[in-house]
């Protein structure tokens, strides 16, 4: 019952990122309030505020028709107009700066409630304009309901020109990265909170059972409380053999455990713990927003756009992210009562993870100066850092240092740029005694 908990709370959680979610949601909300205001037209709440309180009711019929005819229309026309303008979002992040951003803009939340709220009114308006009937006195309109409509849409206006000014917020690079930057660094905060000790001990897992995938996608997430209570229940420990946001094909190795054989259903309710998907979320995994401002670098060094300074700006984001990442262990574990990890998660390497940035940033920014600097600034930094963390990390950053001065000498042809960049490397090498190429 626990784990069947846990998976449904993991659809939940997965299903909110879907663009219909909370617009669904609102829309039914608005369904039902509208037969909740029909029932209560029924019981005369109408004829009450006629006596009671006039100005809350719209007591002519031609109005009541006009105003819910004119609502229905107008909300039509804002919805094809907002869906425009994300559609317009959508295509401009794509081609000016990475197809990886799609999810995340698409999962906007402010957006998702705004077409639920257009949604709801234009539901609620159809139906108020169809329990007016063809023939009646002005007790039989639901006055009231009409007012509520006006209200409502005054509600749809005010929304739609706030997501005016959010899309033109959106649509701005330094917007983008931002909320990149917020969800990565939200997601490593609670990693590296939750992590318990760097002497864990795990034990070897060549010679375990290796249960393989059944089907092929992207490894997008793993019920991890569920996958505890399923090592507990069954006595074993599990190393997970695949990294988070890879393409698994069938029959890879998915996982390993200790102990006895499983057996097929043992196995098939294992493999469920383990969710495929072809999107993928910064705040579901941290690595994807490494990839996505690189990304964003490279395009705005591409000789089609030609923007260095969106790169400088993603490299400060970068900087910032590998600052924290070396917080955290290149190891993760899911621990016991009693502080033994039981179930090993395989992660990308501290190493792993700034060579593939460097990477494809040295081979699209080696020739461009200022943004040589701003990379040798960020590696500069980092080494600052590691040396209050780990040893292997600052092994790692001088081994990319030495990484860039190569390909920059080898690229750069004026004397005045590779003095500057020598210079820097020979104070480096003075500071830090270390094995720097020159």
């Amino acid at each position: 019952m626990k784990k069947q908990f846990y998976n449904i709370l993991d659809y939940i959680i997965k299903l909110e990122s879907n663009i219909a979610f909370y617009p669904s949601l609102i829309s039914l909300g608005g369904l039902l309030f509208a037969f909740i205001m029909i029932y209560l037209e029924g019981l005369g709440v109408s004829k009450y505020l006629v006596d009671n309180a006039p100005l809350l009711v719209v007591n002519n019929i031609d109005t009541a028709r006009d105003l819910l005819s004119t609502f229905i229309g107008g909300l039509i026309s804002i919805m094809v107009f907002s869906f425009s303008l994300v559609m317009i979002l959508l295509n401009q992040a794509s081609s000016n700066f990475s197809p990886r951003l799609l999810p995340g803009l698409i999962s906007n939340r402010r957006h998702q409630l705004i077409l639920g709220i257009y949604n709801a009114t234009l539901l609620y308006c159809i139906f108020t304009l169809v329990s007016i009937t063809p023939h009646g006195d002005k007790y039989q309109l639901p006055g009231f309901s009409v007012l509520l409509a006006i209200v409502f849409m005054t509600v749809c206006l005010a929304s739609f020109i706030y997501f005016i000014h959010s899309i033109s917020q959106q649509i701005q690079v330094g917007t983008i990265m931002d909320k990149i930057f917020d969800d990565a660094y939200e997601r490593l905060s609670k990693l590296i909170a939750n992590e318990k000790s760097a002497e864990a001990k795990f034990p070897d897992t060549a010679s375990w059972q290796t249960v393989e995938s059944k089907k092929s996608g992207y490894f997008q997430d793993v019920s991890l409380k569920s996958l505890a209570s399923f090592a507990k229940e069954k006595k074993i420990k599990i190393e997970i053999a695949q990294i988070k946001g890879v393409f698994i094909l069938k029959d890879l190795p998915m996982l390993r455990y200790s102990g006895a054989d499983l057996d097929e259903e043992s196995i098939d309710e294992l493999l469920n713990y383990f969710h495929f998907s072809k999107n993928e979320l910064v705040a579901e995994n941290y690595v994807l927003a490494f990839k996505q401002i690189t990304e964003i670098a490279l395009k705005a060094m591409s000789p089609g756009i030609n923007d260095p300074g969106t790169a400088i700006n993603a490299i400060d984001y970068l900087t910032d992210l590998f600052a924290l990442r070396m917080k955290k262990l290149d190891n993760s574990f899911l621990f016991d009562d009693d502080d033994n990890a039981y179930v090993s998660i395989k992660t990308v390497s501290f190493e792993a993870l700034i060579y593939n940035v460097m990477a494809a940033l040295r081979t699209y920014c080696k020739h461009d100066i200022i943004v040589v600097q701003k990379l040798f600034m960020m590696l500069e930094y980092l080494l600052q850092q590691a040396e209050a963390v780990d040893v292997q990390y600052k092994k790692t950053i001088i081994k990319e240092i030495n990484n860039l001065y190569q390909d920059v000498v080898n690229n750069l042809q004026n004397e005045a740029d590779l003095s500057v960049i020598k210079s820097r490397m020979m104070r480096l090498k003075s500071q830090n005694k270390s094995d720097f190429t020159i």
